[in-house]
């Protein structure tokens, strides 16, 4: 990890009255105004409110921690500390572009009041371009400590009239875009809104690693009130800080997704000394769980620069059976009646090819065994683990859970966290976690209008498992639960979707195959970037993303259930320079089972490409430079 950069520190000189005073901070490039008032009287306590030059985001909203019983909402002394004005630029070990730039304006404000239990609250608040966070930390007293028994926030998002949230009650269930009014449920996180006055907003959380999960709810009190709802107590020991919460801000939807650095920006920095280890690419599950199977998808991966291999659910018994041992391989008689698996034969014979191996363990056995299969599955030479039916949101199982990362770094193990489980940036501190699910995915086989709102909302929090199908379709045989898109819509996806770690071919095996041209593009698709355009998108409509490796460069673009014509601009590309693009489409003309169509053209920086897209499709283009 390489950090370079300048700390500049910008003497703000704030003159505050204990009550009706406001503080202020501003973005680096002036256009985001986070505003707080100490507010005494009727209304009594801390408000904040968001402001994009002169357009509303959050209007003033109450702020407050509850802990040890005592809330910290009222009859409080505010000291906000020198604005200081970071700018960094770090390279990360991976990503959707090789550069993240970490630019913002902080200020410490010290929260006090008479008569206090505890030591000083304090408020940190940063300014991004793209945003603003805030968390509340408490300091240690003199004889350390102390302890914290946190129960509530306080903490508000009101919103003028007319503002809609794209609201989701899990992180795998569908959005709806909803008003502030007559949800369902709580809200899981990012919660992307988009406002009266044009603009978008997302409410999002980050380091969220030793605390509680928050969702968000209404507040039964206001109009246009959004409330956070931590999942439960949280008790730790001062000095300590709550996750960040997080408020979006763009002009565009599309500008949510290509800011999303933020998220990674307010983790701290690689905590791994080397992880030269930790090496992205496709996966590719075994369904057979036998050493010939086995064999036989290792074979395919060669063939189709596929990096790693993976046993899923079964291989070492029934997943939920509390007596199974993830140190033994005893199939699953529902899974392989035959048993035949010799894992370390086929964990060999992978190896000799050059692929590496996954394991899939369920939580109930990586609790009981965790210390146990780490050194283990090292010494099988295990590339990684995916984590199955994970418990997410109390603060045992969330602490517990990034503890279990961190020990995996340990052994050289990459990770996958599948269910529930969403993330707030802890990749960035140790990227072994490459990916996780927290996802509508292929196993749900979902239509194109949820794959068309993901790119705004689930993935402004980071990768996600998509479990990318194929060959799953009712038109090959699969007439009960089958993907619902076009070919080229599903070629398109893992461009559209980042994730390090890409599982392809869900459902799908090897011999499902009949040398389909089109699947040369997932052949030679990278699972990482050196830089990413949002070319244009409208949520649950349409989407089109660039994303370049090295000299090429990848485009997807899918739309919802109607068809569209899309014009897409090639100005990404080097001034000057000759390309070749190859473009994958759907057309009915074609005489392969699958029906994607392949041309190629001559094109540069000043070429608009015009896309044609059928009902719930997509097109996916291969762009290299010509020699």
């Amino acid at each position: 990890m390489k950090i370079s950069g300048v700390l500049f520190i910008l003497v703000l000189f704030v003159s505050l009255a204990q009550a009706q005073s406001t503080f202020e901070i501003k973005s680096p490039d002036k256009k985001i105004n986070f505003a707080l008032q100490n507010k005494m009287g009727a209304e009594d306590g801390l408000f904040y409110s968001i402001r994009y030059g002169n357009q509303s985001v959050v209007e003033w909203s109450k702020l407050g921690i509850t802990c040890n019983g005592d809330n910290w909402n009222k009859q409080l002394m505010i000291n906000p500390g020198a604005v200081q004005l970071h700018d960094t630029t770090w390279t990360p070990v991976y990503g959707e572009r090789n550069q993240i730039r970490d630019q913002y304006n902080e200020s410490v404000i010290t929260i006090t009041r008479e008569n206090r239990k505890f030591p000083a609250l304090q408020l940190i608040v940063r300014a991004y371009n793209s945003g603003i966070a805030f968390r509340y930390k408490f300091a240690t007293n003199e004889n350390g400590g102390p302890y914290l028994h946190l129960t509530n926030e306080s903490t508000e998002f009101n919103f003028q009239e007319n503002t809609k949230a794209w609201f989701t009650a899990r992180a795998q269930s569908l959005h709806q875009l909803l008003p502030l009014k007559n949800w369902p449920d709580e809200s899981d996180r990012p919660l992307t809104l988009e406002l009266p006055n044009g603009l978008f907003a997302c409410l999002a959380e980050a380091e969220m690693v030793n605390y509680s999960r928050t969702k968000f709810k209404l507040n039964p009190e206001k109009e246009n009130s959004i409330q956070t709802s931590i999942y439960g107590d949280v008790d730790e020991i001062a000095p300590f800080a709550s996750p960040w919460r997080v408020v979006m801000v763009a002009e565009k939807a599309g500008d949510l997704l290509a800011n999303n650095d933020l998220i990674l920006n307010l983790n701290p920095p690689c905590a791994i000394a080397d992880p030269s280890w930790i090496k992205p690419g496709q996966v590719m599950r075994e369904v057979t769980l036998s050493t010939s199977g086995a064999k036989k998808l290792v074979d395919f991966a060669v063939a189709r620069n596929i990096k790693y291999i993976h046993f899923d659910a079964g291989w070492y018994g029934f997943e939920n059976d509390y007596l199974a041992d993830a140190t033994t391989v005893t199939v699953d008689p529902r899974r392989n009646p035959k048993g035949d698996l010799d894992l370390q034969e086929a964990i060999r014979y992978a190896k000799s090819k050059g692929i590496g191996v996954f394991l899939y363990v369920n939580q109930r056995a990586l609790a009981a065994q965790l210390d146990t299969i780490l050194p283990l599955y090292q010494k099988w030479g295990v590339a990684g683990i995916k984590f199955g039916f994970v418990q997410v949101g109390s603060h045992r199982w969330t602490t517990w859970l990034h503890e279990a990362v961190k020990k995996c770094a340990k052994y050289h193990l990459l990770v996958d966290i599948h269910d529930e489980y969403r993330p707030t940036g802890f990749s960035r501190t140790y990227p072994n976690l490459m990916t996780q699910e927290g996802i509508r995915g292929n196993e749900e086989m979902p239509d194109a209008v949820n794959n068309t709102i993901l790119p705004f909302t689930r993935f402004v929090a980071g990768a996600a498992d998509y479990t990318f199908c194929y060959f799953y379709r009712k038109e090959l045989g699969h007439a009960t639960r089958h993907i619902q898109n076009t070919p080229a819509h599903q070629l398109a996806l893992p461009v559209i979707y980042y994730s390090p770690l890409q599982w392809m071919y869900w459902y799908d095996k090897p011999e499902d195959y009949q040398n389909e041209p089109e699947l040369a593009f997932w052949d030679v698709l990278p699972t990482t970037w050196d830089d990413t355009k949002i070319i244009n998108g409208e949520i649950g409509k349409y989407i089109t993303i660039a994303r370049q490796n090295q000299e090429n460069w990848f485009v997807g673009c899918i739309t919802n259930t109607e068809a569209r014509e899309l014009k897409v601009p090639l100005d990404f590309l080097e001034s000057g320079k000759k390309y070749e693009a190859t473009l994958y489409f759907d057309d009915p003309n074609v005489a392969t089972r699958t029906h994607v169509g392949i041309s190629k053209q001559k094109v540069d920086s000043k070429t608009i490409l015009n896309i044609n897209l059928q009902t719930s499709g997509g097109q996916a283009i291969l762009i290299k430079p010509v020699k």
